[in-house]
Protein backbone atom coordinates (compact mmCIF):
# COMPACT_ATOMS: atom_id res chain seq x y z
CA UNK A 1 0.00 0.00 0.00
CA UNK A 2 1.31 3.57 -0.46
CA UNK A 3 2.67 4.90 2.75
CA UNK A 4 1.19 8.30 4.11
CA UNK A 5 4.64 10.09 3.10
CA UNK A 6 4.59 9.22 -0.57
CA UNK A 7 0.89 8.65 -1.80
CA UNK A 8 2.05 7.19 -5.00
CA UNK A 9 4.02 4.38 -3.17
CA UNK A 10 7.60 3.40 -4.53
CA UNK A 11 8.85 5.50 -7.06
CA UNK A 12 10.21 3.36 -10.48
CA UNK A 13 13.94 3.82 -10.56
CA UNK A 14 13.97 6.10 -13.45
CA UNK A 15 12.01 8.91 -10.56
CA UNK A 16 14.84 7.98 -8.29
CA UNK A 17 17.45 9.44 -10.70
CA UNK A 18 18.14 13.24 -10.74
CA UNK A 19 15.94 14.72 -12.96
CA UNK A 20 17.06 18.21 -14.50
CA UNK A 21 14.96 20.51 -16.59
CA UNK A 22 15.69 23.47 -18.94
CA UNK A 23 13.68 25.76 -19.57
CA UNK A 24 14.77 27.74 -22.43
CA UNK A 25 17.56 25.32 -23.77
CA UNK A 26 19.25 27.28 -26.18
CA UNK A 27 23.10 27.53 -26.76
CA UNK A 28 23.60 28.06 -22.89
CA UNK A 29 21.28 25.17 -21.65
CA UNK A 30 22.90 22.40 -24.81
CA UNK A 31 26.46 23.67 -22.66
CA UNK A 32 24.42 22.72 -19.31
CA UNK A 33 23.58 19.42 -20.27
CA UNK A 34 26.89 18.86 -21.63
CA UNK A 35 28.33 18.94 -18.77
CA UNK A 36 25.97 16.61 -16.79
CA UNK A 37 26.83 12.72 -16.04
CA UNK A 38 24.77 10.53 -17.73
CA UNK A 39 22.99 9.00 -14.51
CA UNK A 40 21.34 12.49 -14.70
CA UNK A 41 17.78 12.75 -16.56
CA UNK A 42 17.72 15.42 -18.77
CA UNK A 43 14.95 17.69 -20.27
CA UNK A 44 13.93 20.83 -22.04
CA UNK A 45 11.00 22.74 -22.87
CA UNK A 46 10.31 23.08 -25.71
CA UNK A 47 7.80 24.73 -28.30
CA UNK A 48 9.36 23.62 -31.48
CA UNK A 49 8.69 19.73 -32.72
CA UNK A 50 11.06 20.69 -35.12
CA UNK A 51 13.71 20.58 -32.50
CA UNK A 52 12.76 17.16 -30.59
CA UNK A 53 15.79 15.23 -32.62
CA UNK A 54 18.80 17.41 -31.89
CA UNK A 55 17.66 17.56 -28.47
CA UNK A 56 17.36 13.66 -28.23
CA UNK A 57 20.56 13.40 -30.12
CA UNK A 58 22.13 15.23 -26.95
CA UNK A 59 20.86 12.93 -24.62
CA UNK A 60 17.76 15.00 -23.33
CA UNK A 61 13.92 14.54 -23.64
CA UNK A 62 11.90 16.99 -25.38
CA UNK A 63 8.78 18.23 -23.75
CA UNK A 64 6.26 19.90 -25.93
CA UNK A 65 5.20 23.13 -24.26
CA UNK A 66 4.98 26.99 -24.83
CA UNK A 67 5.16 29.39 -22.04
CA UNK A 68 3.21 31.80 -23.41
CA UNK A 69 0.69 29.53 -23.46
CA UNK A 70 0.27 28.02 -19.96
CA UNK A 71 -2.36 25.09 -20.35
CA UNK A 72 0.57 23.13 -21.92
CA UNK A 73 2.88 23.21 -19.33
CA UNK A 74 1.19 21.61 -16.72
CA UNK A 75 2.87 18.51 -16.98
CA UNK A 76 5.97 19.93 -16.05
CA UNK A 77 4.51 19.81 -11.89
CA UNK A 78 6.65 17.40 -10.28
CA UNK A 79 8.27 16.07 -12.96
CA UNK A 80 11.91 17.57 -12.17
CA UNK A 81 14.19 17.46 -9.14
CA UNK A 82 15.87 20.63 -10.52
CA UNK A 83 14.91 23.30 -12.75
CA UNK A 84 17.69 25.59 -14.90
CA UNK A 85 15.30 28.08 -16.32
CA UNK A 86 16.83 30.49 -18.74
CA UNK A 87 13.63 32.01 -20.94
CA UNK A 88 13.93 35.11 -21.09
CA UNK A 89 10.69 37.33 -20.84
CA UNK A 90 8.53 38.15 -24.01
CA UNK A 91 9.51 41.16 -25.88
CA UNK A 92 5.99 42.39 -26.66
CA UNK A 93 3.74 41.80 -24.10
CA UNK A 94 0.86 44.47 -22.85
CA UNK A 95 1.88 44.76 -19.39
CA UNK A 96 5.43 45.91 -20.70
CA UNK A 97 7.00 45.76 -17.41
CA UNK A 98 6.32 41.89 -16.35
CA UNK A 99 7.36 38.84 -17.52
CA UNK A 100 4.58 36.24 -17.72
CA UNK A 101 6.05 32.93 -19.00
CA UNK A 102 7.88 33.34 -15.75
CA UNK A 103 4.87 33.50 -13.59
CA UNK A 104 3.28 30.29 -16.25
CA UNK A 105 6.15 28.74 -15.10
CA UNK A 106 5.15 28.85 -11.72
CA UNK A 107 1.93 28.19 -11.50
CA UNK A 108 2.80 25.05 -12.73
CA UNK A 109 5.32 24.31 -10.62
CA UNK A 110 2.79 25.00 -7.66
CA UNK A 111 0.06 21.83 -8.86
CA UNK A 112 2.44 19.28 -7.19
CA UNK A 113 5.68 19.01 -5.33
CA UNK A 114 8.20 21.38 -5.70
CA UNK A 115 11.84 21.05 -7.37
CA UNK A 116 14.88 20.88 -4.76
CA UNK A 117 16.21 23.77 -6.58
CA UNK A 118 15.68 26.62 -9.40
CA UNK A 119 18.66 28.23 -10.94
CA UNK A 120 17.44 31.26 -13.16
CA UNK A 121 19.73 33.37 -15.95
CA UNK A 122 18.20 37.12 -15.42
CA UNK A 123 20.88 39.77 -16.65
CA UNK A 124 23.17 42.66 -14.99
CA UNK A 125 21.16 45.65 -16.75
CA UNK A 126 18.87 45.74 -14.02
CA UNK A 127 20.94 47.68 -12.13
CA UNK A 128 20.81 50.66 -14.99
CA UNK A 129 23.37 52.64 -15.62
CA UNK A 130 25.89 52.63 -12.44
CA UNK A 131 28.79 55.23 -13.79
CA UNK A 132 31.53 52.89 -14.25
CA UNK A 133 31.07 52.07 -10.15
CA UNK A 134 31.51 48.52 -8.67
CA UNK A 135 28.61 46.42 -8.12
CA UNK A 136 28.03 44.09 -5.38
CA UNK A 137 25.03 41.21 -5.49
CA UNK A 138 23.56 44.02 -2.66
CA UNK A 139 23.41 47.17 -4.77
CA UNK A 140 19.22 48.31 -5.41
CA UNK A 141 18.39 47.29 -9.00
CA UNK A 142 17.22 50.67 -10.90
CA UNK A 143 15.90 49.15 -14.53
CA UNK A 144 15.92 51.61 -17.16
CA UNK A 145 14.39 50.18 -19.87
CA UNK A 146 11.52 47.78 -20.10
CA UNK A 147 13.92 44.63 -20.87
CA UNK A 148 15.14 45.39 -17.63
CA UNK A 149 12.30 45.84 -16.21
CA UNK A 150 10.82 42.55 -17.08
CA UNK A 151 14.31 40.84 -15.93
CA UNK A 152 13.51 42.87 -12.51
CA UNK A 153 9.77 41.43 -11.97
CA UNK A 154 10.75 38.24 -12.87
CA UNK A 155 13.61 38.17 -10.00
CA UNK A 156 10.80 39.16 -7.62
CA UNK A 157 8.07 36.19 -8.86
CA UNK A 158 10.95 33.88 -8.40
CA UNK A 159 12.32 34.86 -5.11
CA UNK A 160 8.45 34.71 -4.06
CA UNK A 161 7.90 31.28 -5.39
CA UNK A 162 11.15 30.15 -3.56
CA UNK A 163 10.11 31.63 0.13
CA UNK A 164 6.35 30.10 -0.32
CA UNK A 165 7.14 26.61 -1.82
CA UNK A 166 10.69 26.37 0.24
CA UNK A 167 12.60 25.83 -3.24
CA UNK A 168 16.04 27.06 -3.03
CA UNK A 169 16.23 29.95 -5.72
CA UNK A 170 19.30 30.79 -7.11
CA UNK A 171 19.41 34.18 -9.65
CA UNK A 172 22.48 34.69 -11.54
CA UNK A 173 23.23 38.16 -13.15
CA UNK A 174 24.31 37.68 -16.23
CA UNK A 175 26.07 40.32 -18.55
CA UNK A 176 27.26 39.93 -22.43
CA UNK A 177 28.07 36.03 -22.87
CA UNK A 178 31.24 35.01 -25.81
CA UNK A 179 32.38 32.22 -27.24
CA UNK A 180 33.88 31.52 -30.64
CA UNK A 181 31.42 28.20 -31.30
CA UNK A 182 28.33 30.52 -30.62
CA UNK A 183 26.49 32.31 -33.14
CA UNK A 184 27.43 36.30 -32.72
CA UNK A 185 29.47 35.13 -29.81
CA UNK A 186 32.12 37.20 -31.00
CA UNK A 187 32.80 41.17 -32.13
CA UNK A 188 34.06 39.35 -35.20
CA UNK A 189 30.66 40.34 -37.19
CA UNK A 190 30.78 44.09 -36.16
CA UNK A 191 34.18 45.34 -36.68
CA UNK A 192 33.96 43.95 -39.91
CA UNK A 193 30.91 46.01 -40.92
CA UNK A 194 32.92 48.72 -38.82
CA UNK A 195 30.25 49.88 -36.40
CA UNK A 196 31.75 52.73 -34.51
CA UNK A 197 32.07 52.97 -30.73
CA UNK A 198 32.56 55.75 -28.47
CA UNK A 199 35.42 57.97 -27.67
CA UNK A 200 37.49 57.56 -24.54
CA UNK A 201 35.87 60.40 -22.49
CA UNK A 202 32.50 58.62 -23.31
CA UNK A 203 32.85 55.14 -23.04
CA UNK A 204 31.11 53.14 -20.44
CA UNK A 205 32.56 49.88 -19.03
CA UNK A 206 31.42 46.88 -20.01
CA UNK A 207 31.54 43.18 -18.69
CA UNK A 208 31.75 39.40 -20.20
CA UNK A 209 30.95 36.16 -19.27
CA UNK A 210 32.24 32.79 -21.80
CA UNK A 211 29.46 30.81 -22.30
CA UNK A 212 31.16 27.29 -21.10
CA UNK A 213 31.58 29.53 -17.16
CA UNK A 214 28.24 30.14 -17.69
CA UNK A 215 27.07 26.56 -18.23
CA UNK A 216 29.24 25.92 -15.12
CA UNK A 217 28.02 28.33 -13.31
CA UNK A 218 24.46 27.40 -13.98
CA UNK A 219 25.45 23.97 -12.45
CA UNK A 220 27.29 25.26 -9.50
CA UNK A 221 24.22 27.28 -8.88
CA UNK A 222 22.22 24.20 -9.16
CA UNK A 223 23.45 22.07 -6.83
CA UNK A 224 25.82 24.24 -4.05
CA UNK A 225 24.21 27.41 -4.60
CA UNK A 226 22.69 29.19 -1.38
CA UNK A 227 19.13 30.08 -0.96
CA UNK A 228 17.02 33.37 -2.48
CA UNK A 229 21.10 34.65 -3.24
CA UNK A 230 21.50 36.40 -6.35
CA UNK A 231 25.36 35.92 -8.11
CA UNK A 232 27.09 38.28 -10.62
CA UNK A 233 28.63 35.61 -13.09
CA UNK A 234 31.21 37.86 -14.90
CA UNK A 235 35.18 37.40 -15.21
CA UNK A 236 37.62 39.02 -14.33
CA UNK A 237 38.34 42.18 -16.72
CA UNK A 238 38.02 45.43 -16.78
CA UNK A 239 37.44 47.16 -19.64
CA UNK A 240 36.18 50.07 -21.56
CA UNK A 241 33.61 49.31 -24.28
CA UNK A 242 36.07 50.41 -27.33
CA UNK A 243 39.23 49.17 -25.31
CA UNK A 244 37.10 46.20 -25.78
CA UNK A 245 36.87 45.59 -29.52
CA UNK A 246 39.85 47.36 -29.69
CA UNK A 247 41.34 44.52 -28.03
CA UNK A 248 39.34 42.44 -30.59
CA UNK A 249 40.09 44.07 -33.38
CA UNK A 250 43.99 43.33 -32.76
CA UNK A 251 43.61 39.58 -32.18
CA UNK A 252 41.72 39.42 -35.56
CA UNK A 253 43.93 41.23 -37.11
CA UNK A 254 40.78 43.82 -38.20
CA UNK A 255 40.69 47.56 -38.07
CA UNK A 256 39.86 49.09 -34.92
CA UNK A 257 36.51 50.85 -35.24
CA UNK A 258 36.14 54.59 -35.37
CA UNK A 259 35.67 56.31 -32.10
CA UNK A 260 32.47 58.66 -31.89
CA UNK A 261 31.14 61.32 -29.39
CA UNK A 262 28.03 60.30 -27.73
CA UNK A 263 26.55 63.00 -29.19
CA UNK A 264 26.98 62.03 -32.89
CA UNK A 265 26.52 58.34 -31.77
CA UNK A 266 23.00 58.98 -31.08
CA UNK A 267 22.55 60.23 -34.48
CA UNK A 268 23.82 57.23 -35.80
CA UNK A 269 23.41 54.18 -33.88
CA UNK A 270 20.33 52.15 -33.28
CA UNK A 271 18.57 52.48 -30.12
CA UNK A 272 19.57 49.05 -29.20
CA UNK A 273 23.25 49.15 -28.67
CA UNK A 274 22.65 53.22 -28.05
CA UNK A 275 21.17 51.81 -24.69
CA UNK A 276 23.79 49.29 -23.95
CA UNK A 277 26.23 52.45 -24.33
CA UNK A 278 23.91 54.36 -21.98
CA UNK A 279 25.15 51.73 -18.94
CA UNK A 280 28.51 51.92 -17.38
CA UNK A 281 29.04 49.56 -14.27
CA UNK A 282 31.73 47.00 -13.32
CA UNK A 283 30.59 43.70 -11.87
CA UNK A 284 32.09 42.97 -8.66
CA UNK A 285 31.92 38.44 -8.97
CA UNK A 286 32.89 38.17 -5.28
CA UNK A 287 30.59 35.46 -4.67
CA UNK A 288 31.33 33.35 -7.61
CA UNK A 289 34.31 32.85 -6.53
CA UNK A 290 33.61 32.23 -2.88
CA UNK A 291 29.48 30.97 -2.24
CA UNK A 292 30.45 28.59 -5.39
CA UNK A 293 33.89 27.69 -5.64
CA UNK A 294 34.10 28.46 -9.16
CA UNK A 295 36.87 28.88 -10.35
CA UNK A 296 36.74 30.27 -13.90
CA UNK A 297 37.89 28.65 -16.86
CA UNK A 298 38.29 32.15 -18.72
CA UNK A 299 40.35 34.35 -16.33
CA UNK A 300 39.90 36.96 -19.40
CA UNK A 301 38.04 37.83 -22.83
CA UNK A 302 41.27 37.44 -24.55
CA UNK A 303 42.10 34.20 -23.63
CA UNK A 304 38.36 33.36 -24.25
CA UNK A 305 38.51 35.20 -27.66
CA UNK A 306 42.06 32.60 -28.66
CA UNK A 307 40.40 29.77 -27.34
Amino acid sequence: MPSNLNPLGALPSRFRRPRVLIVGCGDVGLRVASHLPSRVKLMALTSSPERAPALRAQHITPLQGNLDDPATLRRLAGLATRVVHLAPPPSHNPDWRSDPRTLALLRALRLRSAPQSLVYGSTSGVYGDCAGDWVPETRRVNPNTPRSQRRVHAEHQLRLYGRVSGTPVHILRIPGIYAPDREGGTPRGRLLKGTPVLRQEDDVYTNHIHADDLARACLAALWRGKPQRITHVSDDTQLLMGDYFDLAADLYQLPRPPRLPRSTAQEQLPLMLLSFMGESRRLDNLRLKTELKLVLRYPTVESGLRA
